[in-house]
């Protein structure tokens, strides 16, 4: 079983990436194989809603978004991590999951996912919740933690002095690894995911 780290801030092995190292760890020794996933610092475009992914099912941007897309269908689960940046996610991570999400349901239906949030000192349980919905619109558990996902500092070493930050993401990485056994076990058994029915949608005209 694998997980995908996503590093959506443009420091590289900065705080965000300390909060989600602490994740990994406790995954790997869960058994659960992890890759860090880094967004960079070029410009990521948003989602312009020309639907061309919906047929070729990729991006004619053809970037990271790509890139990320071809690892999904061999990934049992996600972590997604932003710095606070405005009481909100990073623009690149926005960017990037409006784009990675967008049509693809069946994709990343069924498959476990959680969010942390990487922040000096307010405006983590706001972004948060911004990036759970992703999740909560795609059929996917969102895996939970004993606090919010989010660790405090301005830089790694502070971060590490979060002591219940860190706990909080060692407690995630065992939570979504021990879903993701008790996911295995299921399908080994026999048990199917559930049928839903075909997506009805309306809007508030008719």
């Amino acid at each position: 079983m694998k997980v995908l780290l996503v590093n959506g801030s443009p420091h590289k092995t900065g705080c965000t990436y300390t909060a989600l190292e602490e994740v990994a760890n406790s995954l790997n020794k869960n058994g659960i194989e992890t890759e860090m996933f880094w967004l960079g610092v070029e410009p990521m475009a948003g989602c312009i809603g020309c639907n061309a992914c919906l047929k070729t099912e990729k991006c004619f941007r053809n970037d990271l978004v790509n890139d990320f897309l071809e690892k999904v269908p061999t990934t049992d689960g996600f972590v997604f991590g932003t710095p606070v940046h405005f009481a909100s996610s990073s623009g690149a991570l926005t960017s990037f999951m409006d784009r990675v999400f967008y049509g693809r349901r069946s994709l990343f239906e069924n498959k476990p996912a959680c969010t942390i949030t990487s922040c000096r000192r307010g405006g983590s349980t706001s972004t948060f919740d911004q990036i759970n919905k992703y999740f909560s619109m795609n059929n996917m558990p969102i895996v939970t933690s004993q606090y919010w996902n989010q660790v405090h500092g301005t830089n790694p070493e502070e971060v590490k002095k979060d002591l219940e930050g860190m706990q909080t993401m060692r407690t995630l990485g065992n939570n979504m690894a021990w879903l993701l056994k008790c996911i295995d076990i299921a399908k080994k058994s026999g048990l199917e995911y559930p049928k839903n029915e075909d997506i009805v949608k309306t809007n508030f005209i008719h």
